[in-house]
Protein backbone atom coordinates (compact mmCIF):
# COMPACT_ATOMS: atom_id res chain seq x y z
CA UNK A 1 0.00 0.00 0.00
CA UNK A 2 1.74 3.56 -1.46
CA UNK A 3 -0.49 6.32 0.75
CA UNK A 4 -0.82 9.69 -0.51
CA UNK A 5 -1.87 12.20 1.67
CA UNK A 6 -3.46 15.35 0.50
CA UNK A 7 -3.28 18.08 3.10
CA UNK A 8 -0.23 18.91 5.50
CA UNK A 9 -2.22 20.80 7.82
CA UNK A 10 -4.01 19.36 11.69
CA UNK A 11 -5.88 16.12 10.34
CA UNK A 12 -2.93 15.57 7.49
CA UNK A 13 -0.10 16.48 9.89
CA UNK A 14 -1.40 14.14 12.87
CA UNK A 15 -2.21 11.00 10.44
CA UNK A 16 1.40 10.98 9.43
CA UNK A 17 2.36 11.06 12.77
CA UNK A 18 0.09 7.95 13.86
CA UNK A 19 1.33 5.82 10.28
CA UNK A 20 4.40 6.51 11.86
CA UNK A 21 3.76 4.16 14.57
CA UNK A 22 2.67 1.32 11.98
CA UNK A 23 4.21 -0.88 9.33
CA UNK A 24 1.20 -2.08 7.27
CA UNK A 25 2.08 0.46 4.57
CA UNK A 26 5.48 0.86 1.87
CA UNK A 27 5.04 4.68 1.12
CA UNK A 28 3.35 7.88 2.44
CA UNK A 29 3.65 10.99 0.54
CA UNK A 30 2.42 14.64 3.09
CA UNK A 31 1.23 16.77 -0.16
CA UNK A 32 0.32 20.34 0.26
CA UNK A 33 0.25 23.69 -1.60
CA UNK A 34 2.76 25.00 0.67
CA UNK A 35 5.82 22.75 0.40
CA UNK A 36 7.35 24.17 3.76
CA UNK A 37 4.69 22.58 5.63
CA UNK A 38 4.51 19.19 3.82
CA UNK A 39 8.81 19.26 4.72
CA UNK A 40 7.94 20.09 8.47
CA UNK A 41 5.82 17.39 8.22
CA UNK A 42 8.37 14.74 7.09
CA UNK A 43 10.97 16.17 9.17
CA UNK A 44 8.72 15.89 12.48
CA UNK A 45 8.83 11.99 11.59
CA UNK A 46 12.35 11.78 10.89
CA UNK A 47 13.42 12.96 14.01
CA UNK A 48 10.62 11.62 16.34
CA UNK A 49 10.92 8.27 14.26
CA UNK A 50 14.31 7.59 12.57
CA UNK A 51 13.72 4.30 11.42
CA UNK A 52 10.68 5.35 9.59
CA UNK A 53 12.21 8.26 7.79
CA UNK A 54 12.75 6.56 4.33
CA UNK A 55 8.75 5.59 4.49
CA UNK A 56 8.06 9.15 4.09
CA UNK A 57 8.61 11.99 1.64
CA UNK A 58 6.90 15.46 1.09
CA UNK A 59 5.80 16.81 -1.84
CA UNK A 60 3.60 19.62 -3.12
CA UNK A 61 0.31 19.66 -4.75
CA UNK A 62 -2.70 21.84 -6.05
CA UNK A 63 -5.61 19.99 -4.60
CA UNK A 64 -8.19 22.33 -6.61
CA UNK A 65 -6.77 20.56 -10.00
CA UNK A 66 -7.86 16.92 -10.55
CA UNK A 67 -5.58 17.17 -13.69
CA UNK A 68 -2.63 17.86 -11.06
CA UNK A 69 -3.65 15.46 -8.52
CA UNK A 70 -3.98 12.17 -10.86
CA UNK A 71 -0.43 13.33 -12.46
CA UNK A 72 1.07 13.28 -8.84
CA UNK A 73 -0.47 10.37 -7.78
CA UNK A 74 0.96 8.22 -11.01
CA UNK A 75 3.90 9.68 -10.16
CA UNK A 76 4.39 8.44 -6.78
CA UNK A 77 2.89 5.53 -7.78
CA UNK A 78 -0.14 5.94 -5.02
CA UNK A 79 -2.77 3.35 -4.51
CA UNK A 80 -4.74 5.02 -2.01
CA UNK A 81 -4.89 8.65 -1.61
CA UNK A 82 -6.39 10.03 1.64
CA UNK A 83 -8.04 13.59 1.60
CA UNK A 84 -7.03 15.82 4.71
CA UNK A 85 -8.33 19.51 3.41
CA UNK A 86 -11.09 21.24 3.75
CA UNK A 87 -14.57 19.35 1.99
CA UNK A 88 -14.52 22.07 -0.83
CA UNK A 89 -11.78 20.58 -2.51
CA UNK A 90 -13.86 17.02 -2.31
CA UNK A 91 -14.74 16.74 -6.20
CA UNK A 92 -11.38 17.72 -7.50
CA UNK A 93 -9.52 15.26 -5.31
CA UNK A 94 -12.56 12.35 -5.98
CA UNK A 95 -12.51 12.86 -9.85
CA UNK A 96 -8.48 13.03 -9.98
CA UNK A 97 -8.41 9.61 -7.90
CA UNK A 98 -10.48 8.29 -10.26
CA UNK A 99 -8.98 9.06 -13.22
CA UNK A 100 -5.44 8.07 -11.73
CA UNK A 101 -7.11 4.64 -10.66
CA UNK A 102 -6.78 5.07 -7.13
CA UNK A 103 -8.52 4.26 -4.14
CA UNK A 104 -9.70 6.83 -2.07
CA UNK A 105 -10.61 7.76 1.64
CA UNK A 106 -12.19 11.00 2.91
CA UNK A 107 -13.22 12.34 6.45
CA UNK A 108 -16.18 14.98 5.20
CA UNK A 109 -18.13 13.91 1.54
CA UNK A 110 -18.87 16.92 -0.71
CA UNK A 111 -20.97 19.60 -0.14
CA UNK A 112 -24.49 19.92 0.37
CA UNK A 113 -26.38 23.35 -0.85
CA UNK A 114 -29.72 24.36 0.46
CA UNK A 115 -32.93 23.76 -1.20
CA UNK A 116 -33.54 26.85 -3.01
CA UNK A 117 -37.39 27.80 -1.98
CA UNK A 118 -37.86 25.90 1.01
CA UNK A 119 -34.81 25.06 3.02
CA UNK A 120 -35.62 24.10 6.42
CA UNK A 121 -37.93 21.50 5.51
CA UNK A 122 -36.38 20.12 2.32
CA UNK A 123 -32.68 19.08 1.47
CA UNK A 124 -31.73 20.50 -1.50
CA UNK A 125 -28.18 18.98 -2.96
CA UNK A 126 -27.36 16.79 0.12
CA UNK A 127 -23.85 16.24 1.70
CA UNK A 128 -22.43 13.50 -0.89
CA UNK A 129 -24.86 13.31 -3.20
CA UNK A 130 -21.86 14.71 -5.71
CA UNK A 131 -19.76 11.20 -5.11
CA UNK A 132 -22.85 8.93 -4.53
CA UNK A 133 -24.04 9.87 -8.00
CA UNK A 134 -20.55 8.37 -9.28
CA UNK A 135 -20.54 5.18 -7.41
CA UNK A 136 -21.72 2.99 -10.20
CA UNK A 137 -17.80 4.26 -12.20
CA UNK A 138 -16.00 2.93 -9.03
CA UNK A 139 -18.00 -0.01 -8.99
CA UNK A 140 -17.36 -0.59 -12.73
CA UNK A 141 -13.95 0.30 -12.37
CA UNK A 142 -13.51 -2.43 -9.17
CA UNK A 143 -12.13 0.43 -7.17
CA UNK A 144 -13.02 0.98 -3.90
CA UNK A 145 -13.71 4.82 -2.45
CA UNK A 146 -14.39 5.14 1.92
CA UNK A 147 -16.40 8.61 2.66
CA UNK A 148 -16.70 10.03 5.57
CA UNK A 149 -13.59 8.17 7.58
CA UNK A 150 -12.87 10.63 10.31
CA UNK A 151 -13.96 10.93 13.99
CA UNK A 152 -17.67 12.20 12.96
CA UNK A 153 -18.14 10.85 10.72
CA UNK A 154 -16.30 7.90 11.32
CA UNK A 155 -15.76 6.32 14.54
CA UNK A 156 -19.59 7.20 15.23
CA UNK A 157 -20.38 5.10 12.00
CA UNK A 158 -18.37 2.31 13.28
CA UNK A 159 -20.14 2.38 16.46
CA UNK A 160 -23.62 2.28 14.99
CA UNK A 161 -22.90 -0.90 12.99
CA UNK A 162 -21.44 -2.26 16.09
CA UNK A 163 -24.11 -1.19 17.92
CA UNK A 164 -26.75 -2.45 15.25
CA UNK A 165 -24.81 -6.18 14.64
CA UNK A 166 -23.84 -6.90 18.31
CA UNK A 167 -26.20 -4.96 21.13
CA UNK A 168 -29.74 -4.25 19.25
CA UNK A 169 -32.41 -6.27 18.12
CA UNK A 170 -34.33 -3.20 16.87
CA UNK A 171 -32.78 0.17 16.47
CA UNK A 172 -35.64 3.65 17.22
CA UNK A 173 -32.64 5.75 17.01
CA UNK A 174 -28.69 6.22 16.32
CA UNK A 175 -28.10 9.87 17.45
CA UNK A 176 -24.47 10.89 17.26
CA UNK A 177 -23.27 13.15 20.02
CA UNK A 178 -20.60 15.20 20.05
CA UNK A 179 -18.69 16.88 22.97
CA UNK A 180 -15.86 18.30 24.60
CA UNK A 181 -14.41 20.25 28.24
CA UNK A 182 -11.66 21.32 25.89
CA UNK A 183 -10.52 25.41 26.62
CA UNK A 184 -7.51 27.62 24.74
CA UNK A 185 -6.12 30.21 26.55
CA UNK A 186 -3.92 32.88 25.33
CA UNK A 187 -0.13 33.81 26.66
CA UNK A 188 -1.98 35.28 29.55
CA UNK A 189 -3.91 32.19 30.91
CA UNK A 190 -6.97 33.84 29.63
CA UNK A 191 -9.53 31.98 27.73
CA UNK A 192 -9.90 33.06 23.91
CA UNK A 193 -12.46 31.59 21.14
CA UNK A 194 -10.40 29.59 19.36
CA UNK A 195 -12.13 26.54 17.45
CA UNK A 196 -10.19 23.21 17.69
CA UNK A 197 -10.85 22.60 13.76
CA UNK A 198 -11.34 24.60 10.83
CA UNK A 199 -13.23 27.34 11.43
CA UNK A 200 -14.04 26.94 7.77
CA UNK A 201 -16.18 24.01 8.27
CA UNK A 202 -17.33 24.54 11.00
CA UNK A 203 -19.58 27.33 9.59
CA UNK A 204 -20.18 25.15 6.58
CA UNK A 205 -22.07 22.26 9.36
CA UNK A 206 -23.18 24.77 11.43
CA UNK A 207 -25.17 27.26 9.56
CA UNK A 208 -26.18 25.13 6.66
CA UNK A 209 -30.59 23.79 7.67
CA UNK A 210 -29.48 20.72 9.56
CA UNK A 211 -30.76 17.68 8.24
CA UNK A 212 -32.62 14.88 9.99
CA UNK A 213 -33.67 11.19 8.79
CA UNK A 214 -36.76 9.49 9.65
CA UNK A 215 -37.61 5.72 8.31
CA UNK A 216 -41.23 7.10 7.87
CA UNK A 217 -40.53 10.47 6.20
CA UNK A 218 -37.18 9.98 4.74
CA UNK A 219 -34.68 12.95 4.44
CA UNK A 220 -35.93 16.54 5.59
CA UNK A 221 -34.32 19.72 7.32
CA UNK A 222 -34.32 22.32 10.09
CA UNK A 223 -33.73 25.31 11.45
CA UNK A 224 -29.92 25.68 12.51
CA UNK A 225 -29.43 24.88 16.46
CA UNK A 226 -33.02 23.29 16.65
CA UNK A 227 -34.03 21.19 19.18
CA UNK A 228 -31.68 21.67 21.72
CA UNK A 229 -30.53 18.92 24.55
CA UNK A 230 -28.93 18.60 27.51
CA UNK A 231 -26.42 15.44 26.89
CA UNK A 232 -23.83 13.87 29.46
CA UNK A 233 -20.64 13.30 28.43
CA UNK A 234 -18.37 10.11 29.88
CA UNK A 235 -14.96 10.79 31.15
CA UNK A 236 -15.73 13.75 33.26
CA UNK A 237 -16.91 15.76 30.52
CA UNK A 238 -20.46 16.29 32.19
CA UNK A 239 -23.49 17.77 30.47
CA UNK A 240 -23.10 19.52 27.31
CA UNK A 241 -26.22 21.33 25.65
CA UNK A 242 -26.02 20.16 21.93
CA UNK A 243 -27.92 21.18 18.99
CA UNK A 244 -28.75 20.08 15.81
CA UNK A 245 -26.52 20.46 12.98
CA UNK A 246 -26.29 19.41 9.61
CA UNK A 247 -23.60 16.35 9.24
CA UNK A 248 -22.43 13.35 7.23
CA UNK A 249 -23.96 10.66 9.11
CA UNK A 250 -27.53 11.51 8.67
CA UNK A 251 -26.58 10.73 5.34
CA UNK A 252 -24.51 7.66 5.32
CA UNK A 253 -26.19 5.55 8.08
CA UNK A 254 -29.48 5.07 6.43
CA UNK A 255 -27.68 3.69 3.65
CA UNK A 256 -26.35 0.61 5.13
CA UNK A 257 -28.47 0.81 8.93
CA UNK A 258 -31.86 -0.04 10.27
CA UNK A 259 -33.39 2.91 12.41
CA UNK A 260 -36.37 4.04 12.47
CA UNK A 261 -34.64 7.75 13.33
CA UNK A 262 -30.82 9.20 12.70
CA UNK A 263 -30.26 12.83 14.20
CA UNK A 264 -26.41 14.18 14.53
CA UNK A 265 -26.30 16.58 17.46
CA UNK A 266 -23.03 18.46 18.35
CA UNK A 267 -22.03 20.44 21.72
CA UNK A 268 -21.21 23.74 20.42
CA UNK A 269 -22.01 26.14 23.58
CA UNK A 270 -23.76 29.34 24.44
CA UNK A 271 -20.80 31.45 23.02
CA UNK A 272 -19.71 29.85 20.10
CA UNK A 273 -23.39 29.45 19.00
CA UNK A 274 -23.14 33.28 19.56
CA UNK A 275 -20.20 33.79 17.07
CA UNK A 276 -21.40 31.85 14.46
CA UNK A 277 -24.99 33.44 14.29
CA UNK A 278 -22.74 36.85 14.38
CA UNK A 279 -20.81 35.89 11.39
CA UNK A 280 -23.87 34.92 9.66
CA UNK A 281 -25.79 37.91 10.28
CA UNK A 282 -22.66 40.49 9.10
CA UNK A 283 -21.92 38.06 5.96
CA UNK A 284 -18.96 36.89 7.17
CA UNK A 285 -19.72 32.99 6.56
CA UNK A 286 -20.39 34.04 2.60
CA UNK A 287 -17.57 32.03 0.77
CA UNK A 288 -18.42 34.14 -2.75
CA UNK A 289 -15.02 36.30 -3.06
CA UNK A 290 -16.15 40.24 -2.44
CA UNK A 291 -13.67 43.31 -3.38
CA UNK A 292 -12.24 45.00 -0.81
CA UNK A 293 -9.37 47.71 -0.35
CA UNK A 294 -5.59 46.55 0.26
CA UNK A 295 -3.08 48.74 2.95
CA UNK A 296 -1.05 51.43 0.82
CA UNK A 297 1.76 50.02 -1.15
CA UNK A 298 5.66 52.34 -1.25
CA UNK A 299 3.57 54.43 -3.47
CA UNK A 300 1.26 55.13 -1.00
CA UNK A 301 -1.39 54.13 -3.50
CA UNK A 302 -4.00 51.62 -2.16
CA UNK A 303 -5.19 48.36 -4.60
CA UNK A 304 -8.16 46.13 -4.10
CA UNK A 305 -8.26 42.83 -4.45
CA UNK A 306 -11.03 39.61 -4.42
CA UNK A 307 -11.41 37.85 -1.46
CA UNK A 308 -13.82 35.94 0.66
CA UNK A 309 -15.26 36.28 3.81
CA UNK A 310 -14.88 33.02 5.18
CA UNK A 311 -11.80 33.14 4.35
CA UNK A 312 -10.91 36.12 6.36
CA UNK A 313 -12.53 34.75 9.75
CA UNK A 314 -9.96 31.85 9.32
CA UNK A 315 -7.51 33.49 8.51
CA UNK A 316 -7.82 35.99 11.61
CA UNK A 317 -7.93 32.78 13.82
CA UNK A 318 -5.66 30.53 15.73
CA UNK A 319 -4.84 27.74 13.07
CA UNK A 320 -6.21 24.73 14.77
CA UNK A 321 -3.16 22.72 14.06
CA UNK A 322 -1.46 25.21 16.48
CA UNK A 323 -3.24 25.21 19.84
CA UNK A 324 -2.29 22.01 21.10
CA UNK A 325 0.12 23.24 23.63
CA UNK A 326 -2.50 25.86 24.89
CA UNK A 327 -5.39 23.99 24.68
CA UNK A 328 -7.19 21.28 27.88
CA UNK A 329 -9.70 19.21 28.15
CA UNK A 330 -10.87 16.49 26.85
CA UNK A 331 -13.70 15.75 23.21
CA UNK A 332 -16.01 12.96 22.95
CA UNK A 333 -17.15 11.30 19.82
CA UNK A 334 -20.20 8.99 19.84
CA UNK A 335 -23.42 7.66 19.05
CA UNK A 336 -26.62 7.28 21.18
CA UNK A 337 -28.74 4.34 20.49
CA UNK A 338 -32.33 3.70 21.78
CA UNK A 339 -34.16 0.65 21.34
CA UNK A 340 -34.88 -2.90 22.12
CA UNK A 341 -31.72 -5.30 22.90
CA UNK A 342 -30.92 -8.44 21.88
CA UNK A 343 -33.22 -10.21 24.62
CA UNK A 344 -36.28 -8.22 23.29
CA UNK A 345 -36.28 -5.63 26.44
CA UNK A 346 -36.09 -1.99 25.88
CA UNK A 347 -31.97 -0.97 25.97
CA UNK A 348 -30.32 2.56 25.57
CA UNK A 349 -26.46 2.76 25.04
CA UNK A 350 -23.99 5.30 24.44
CA UNK A 351 -20.79 3.91 22.40
CA UNK A 352 -18.12 6.38 22.77
CA UNK A 353 -14.33 6.96 22.33
CA UNK A 354 -12.92 9.91 24.56
CA UNK A 355 -9.42 11.75 23.30
CA UNK A 356 -7.50 13.62 26.06
CA UNK A 357 -5.64 16.75 24.74
CA UNK A 358 -2.81 16.16 27.52
CA UNK A 359 -2.15 12.94 26.37
CA UNK A 360 -2.13 13.34 22.27
CA UNK A 361 0.43 16.53 23.06
CA UNK A 362 2.53 13.75 24.82
CA UNK A 363 2.44 11.48 23.15
CA UNK A 364 2.13 12.89 19.63
CA UNK A 365 2.21 16.75 19.65
CA UNK A 366 -0.99 17.14 18.54
CA UNK A 367 -3.44 18.60 19.66
CA UNK A 368 -6.84 16.07 20.71
CA UNK A 369 -9.86 16.87 18.17
CA UNK A 370 -7.52 16.54 14.66
CA UNK A 371 -5.82 13.78 16.35
CA UNK A 372 -9.39 11.92 17.24
CA UNK A 373 -10.06 12.36 13.32
CA UNK A 374 -6.87 10.79 11.96
CA UNK A 375 -7.12 7.52 14.29
CA UNK A 376 -10.33 6.94 12.12
CA UNK A 377 -8.15 6.96 8.38
CA UNK A 378 -5.24 5.19 10.04
CA UNK A 379 -6.90 2.13 11.38
CA UNK A 380 -9.10 2.20 7.90
CA UNK A 381 -6.43 1.92 5.91
CA UNK A 382 -4.67 -0.56 8.23
CA UNK A 383 -8.27 -2.87 8.21
CA UNK A 384 -8.05 -2.81 3.85
CA UNK A 385 -3.93 -3.35 3.77
CA UNK A 386 -4.87 -6.48 6.44
CA UNK A 387 -7.68 -7.86 4.42
CA UNK A 388 -10.29 -7.54 6.65
CA UNK A 389 -11.93 -4.06 5.10
CA UNK A 390 -12.79 -5.25 1.06
CA UNK A 391 -15.27 -3.74 -1.08
CA UNK A 392 -15.78 -1.39 -4.38
CA UNK A 393 -17.70 1.69 -5.35
CA UNK A 394 -18.44 4.47 -3.08
CA UNK A 395 -19.04 2.65 0.85
CA UNK A 396 -19.59 4.62 4.34
CA UNK A 397 -18.07 3.58 7.70
CA UNK A 398 -21.09 1.46 8.68
CA UNK A 399 -20.89 -1.29 5.36
CA UNK A 400 -18.17 -2.53 6.64
CA UNK A 401 -17.85 -5.49 9.38
CA UNK A 402 -17.33 -3.35 12.46
CA UNK A 403 -15.72 -6.21 14.46
CA UNK A 404 -12.50 -6.09 12.91
CA UNK A 405 -11.91 -2.26 13.04
CA UNK A 406 -12.65 -1.82 16.78
CA UNK A 407 -10.28 -4.76 17.88
CA UNK A 408 -7.48 -3.29 16.46
CA UNK A 409 -8.21 0.02 17.42
CA UNK A 410 -8.36 -0.73 21.41
CA UNK A 411 -6.02 -3.63 21.60
CA UNK A 412 -3.22 -2.61 23.73
CA UNK A 413 -0.19 -1.18 21.46
CA UNK A 414 1.96 -3.76 22.93
CA UNK A 415 -0.07 -6.30 21.03
CA UNK A 416 0.19 -4.36 17.46
CA UNK A 417 -2.83 -2.60 17.97
CA UNK A 418 -3.70 1.23 18.42
CA UNK A 419 -4.34 1.29 22.09
CA UNK A 420 -7.74 2.80 22.21
CA UNK A 421 -10.27 1.33 23.64
CA UNK A 422 -13.92 2.39 23.33
CA UNK A 423 -16.68 2.61 25.58
CA UNK A 424 -20.19 1.16 25.74
CA UNK A 425 -22.12 3.08 28.16
CA UNK A 426 -25.61 1.73 29.03
CA UNK A 427 -28.04 4.29 30.43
Amino acid sequence: MRIYIVGAGGVGNALARLLATRSFYDHVVIADYDPDRADKAVAWIAKNHPNKKDHFSASTIDASSPTAITQELRDHDATWVVNAVEPGFVESIFQGAFDAGVNYLDMAMSLSSPHPTDPYNQPGVKLGDWQFEREHQWQDAGRLAIVGMGVEPGLSDVFARYAQDELFSEIDELGVRDGANLVVTDAEGKEIFAPSFSIWTTIEECLNPPIIWEKDTGWFTTLPFSEPEVFDFPEGIGPVECVNVEHEEVLLMPRWLDAKRVTFKYGLGEEFISVLKTLNTLGLDATTPTTVRTTPGADGRRGVAEVSPRDVVAAVLPDPAEIGPVMTGKTCAGVWVTGKGKDGEPREVYVYHVADNQWTMENFETQCVVWQTALGPAVALECVANGSWSGVGVLGPEAFDAKPFLELMSTDTADRGYGQPYGVEDR
